[in-house]
């Protein structure tokens, strides 16, 4: 991959790996420092990356490994990581809900139903909330994303399985019933 290339990828993949960057830390200086690392670490491999391949999932991959790099590094210091909340991306200028002429209940309604998975997505261990982030945030396929993290695409799929069984058994204990 030419530089050139590498800056295609960036405005054609930039804002999805940015958002994902910041859902994994928890947090918009640490996602955009999670986000710069995985480019210079894109540059430093430009001839690994092949542009006809998947570029997108091997920029993820990559931020995946250095943020599992950095956890571990920061778990000796018993470091907690949190997700942002969704008031401080509204904050920021990004829409919670995305309606055509909501009603201010539906919109209030959406917004506490988002929190309340968002709370019970961040309670999930390491290995079953990055599947659920890569797949429903970054919208990658279970194939894309068995690539990323180097296990089995059937390994994704019980990972999926599992984490989304896990948040509606919290969701059920806090008496959200839809």
């Amino acid at each position: 991959m030419t530089i050139e290339e590498l800056e295609t990828c960036v405005d054609t993949y930039g804002r999805e790996l940015y958002a994902f960057c910041r859902y994994l830390t928890g947090s918009v200086p640490d996602g955009e420092d999670l986000y710069q690392e995985t480019f210079l670490t894109a540059v430093s491999k430009l001839e690994k990356i092949n542009i006809r391949e998947n570029p997108k999932s091997y920029l993820m991959s990559i931020a995946v490994h250095l943020w599992k790099n950095k956890k571990r590094k920061a778990a000796g210091r018993n470091r907690l990581i949190c997700f942002e909340s969704v008031e401080q991306r509204a904050e920021e200028g990004e829409e919670a809900v995305d309606w055509q002429n909501p009603l201010p209940e539906d919109v209030m309604i959406k917004a506490e139903e988002q929190k309340l998975v968002q709370k019970c997505v961040e309670t999930l261990e390491e290995m079953y909330r990055i599947p659920i982030c890569l797949h429903y945030i970054s919208q990658l396929s279970t194939k894309e994303i068995a690539g990323i993290l180097k296990v089995p695409e059937g390994t994704v799929r019980r990972r999926l399985f599992m984490g989304r069984k896990q948040i509606k058994k919290k969701l059920e204990e806090q008496g959200y019933d839809r």
